[in-house]
């Protein structure tokens, strides 16, 4: 059957209705813990919760194991749930997967099982269509925002908009690292909201220094700052000149986009649309905000004629290339040689 999204799932849950067995997979782990505690909360009395509730690694049980599992009846409730984590474990064990299979033929009516898959791994098709799956992607950005803002309540911290602004940008939104540093947060509990500085101070990137805000320099053509930054975003935990070239190659080819309607001559407002929309249906993880994206987009088609852009492209593939094929200099150095070729390409396109 086909998969459901994480929102979907809520719903159904809301509703009442709950599936004998689920499957969990896609990128993002935090979101299928949710999802599971979700399931969980919604079948489980918290009186009896620990009288019919099991979880264990799929991966260490055999075929008689997984069927007194899934076939054991609850106590003193309906159902009861058992979790399977790291279902892609089963590749190494093929007679426990096929005992599940066989269970998942005909799943107890008593029982739901919650299987869990690790984030680096393929689709199971086999259990895509016995099971209701959930995929669990990463989080549009305005989507991430609310998230971030409703685990910060729940934590009873406070956060300044710029402040969360600036946590969603120095984690790349991705919910995980949200979460860590909000814990971190939690152990400071000032009476204040939180600031942008106060944040970049405990996360160790400066409001102003991330990742989206080198791009920005780039594409502004602010050759200084986009040099000046380069030193600081390598020094960051999970920052790397890969990182920051797939940043800026997305945005270039954004902007292509973006100057292919403005040689149409939509303008503004209209073209903003136009882009947000395209951004929305190709569901582009990693950008900030969709809004201010197709807004920066928009913005910048004046600026890059298509010469432009096919040159700035070949550069950063130039620089991509040179950072997997050589140890003459180092990712600085060729970060540095791609901001300053830009600019002369500029200048020749000008």
């Amino acid at each position: 059957m086909p998969a459901q999204t994480y929102d979907a799932l809520l719903r159904a849950l809301a509703k009442g209705e709950v599936a004998p067995v689920y499957y969990l997979y896609g990128p993002e782990d935090i979101l299928k813990d949710e999802a599971m505690h979700a399931i969980v909360d919604r079948v489980l009395d918290p009186g009896l919760r620990d009288f019919n509730y099991d979880q264990r690694s799929a991966g260490q049980l055999d075929p008689e194991a997984i069927f007194a599992l899934c076939t054991t009846l609850p106590m003193m409730a309906e159902r009861r749930v058992v979790v399977l984590r790291d279902v892609e474990g089963w590749k190494r064990k093929p007679k426990a997967r096929a005992a599940f299979l066989s269970y998942l033929g005909r799943p107890a009516a008593e029982t739901v099982v919650i299987l869990t898959q690790g984030g680096d791994e393929g689709v199971d098709k086999d259990l895509l269509r016995g099971a209701v799956a959930v995929e669990c992607l990463p989080l549009p950005p305005e989507r991430a925002r609310r998230w971030l803002l409703r685990r910060a309540k729940s934590l009873d911290l406070q956060l300044e908009d710029a402040a969360a602004d600036h946590l969603l940008a120095a984690t790349g939104g991705e919910l995980g690292a949200v979460a860590a540093e909000l814990e971190k947060l939690r152990a400071l509990s000032p009476d204040a909201p939180f600031t942008a500085e106060q944040v970049g101070a405990l996360v160790g990137i400066r409001h102003g220094e991330t990742m989206v805000d080198w791009r920005d320099a780039v594409l502004d053509g602010a050759t200084g700052r986009a040099a000046r930054l380069t030193g600081p975003l390598l020094d960051q935990s999970g920052v790397t000149a890969v990182k920051l070239i797939t940043l800026l190659g997305t945005s270039l080819l954004g902007v292509g986009l973006a100057r292919a309607h403005f040689d149409r001559r939509a303008r503004g407002g209209a073209l903003a649309g136009l882009l947000f929309n395209r951004i929305r249906e190709l569901r582009l993880y990693g950008l900030p905000d969709w809004k201010a994206e197709s807004a920066r987009w928009a913005r910048w088609a004046e600026a890059w004629p298509a010469t432009r852009l096919r040159a700035a492209l070949r550069a950063a593939r130039d620089a991509d290339q040179a950072l997997k094929s050589t140890t003459v200099t180092d990712e600085r150095g060729i970060l540095i040689d791609l901001v300053l070729r830009l600019t002369v390409e500029r200048r020749d396109a000008a």
